[in-house]
């Protein structure tokens, strides 16, 4: 499937930078597929059986929220793009549901960047586009902001 990007790219139009959300949208997963592994080696270190079964259902009941979270995190990730072109910049959600954002280069005012402590660890943050006009949009949680805002701010 291609992307949205290089579907509507207009003639002499080249996409600058890409990026998507963070990985960040992972940790519930993440959270919730450790302590599932821990109580499934939980339940081999257990000398009785009662435990061992419970232990093990306890797993099976925490692996499926996680796996719920690990697919809805892909599938976030994967319905988003978030790109700069030579002429706009272009911010897609959604796969059935779509939502787009479209601004042209000349028609941006300012970007701002929000970050978290841990999102300045991890490079993650949200950017606020405010437009000449056109008003303002917010993306939130993508990967490395400052460099998203320094290939709009730099032409």
């Amino acid at each position: 499937m291609a992307r949205y990007i290089d579907e509507i790219l207009q003639p002499g139009e080249r996409v600058l930078y890409s990026t998507n959300a963070h990985w960040i949208f992972y940790f519930p997963a993440i959270v919730a597929w450790i302590v599932a592994l821990v109580l499934l080696i939980l339940s081999r270190q257990v000398a009785a059986d009662g435990l061992v079964i419970l232990c093990l259902i306890a797993a099976g009941v925490a692996a499926l929220p996680a796996l719920f979270w690990t697919v809805k995190g892909w599938f976030h990730r994967f319905s988003t793009e978030t790109d700069v072109t030579n002429l706009r910049v272009v911010h897609k959600t959604g796969f059935i549901k779509r939502r787009t954002f479209e601004m042209a280069l000349d028609k941006v005012e300012s970007v701002d960047v929000d970050q978290s402590i841990l999102g300045r660890i991890l490079n993650y943050g949200d950017v606020t586009i405010r437009g000449v006009g056109e008003g303002i949009e917010t993306i939130r949680t993508i990967a490395s902001p400052l460099a998203f805002r320094s290939s709009i701010t730099t032409r």
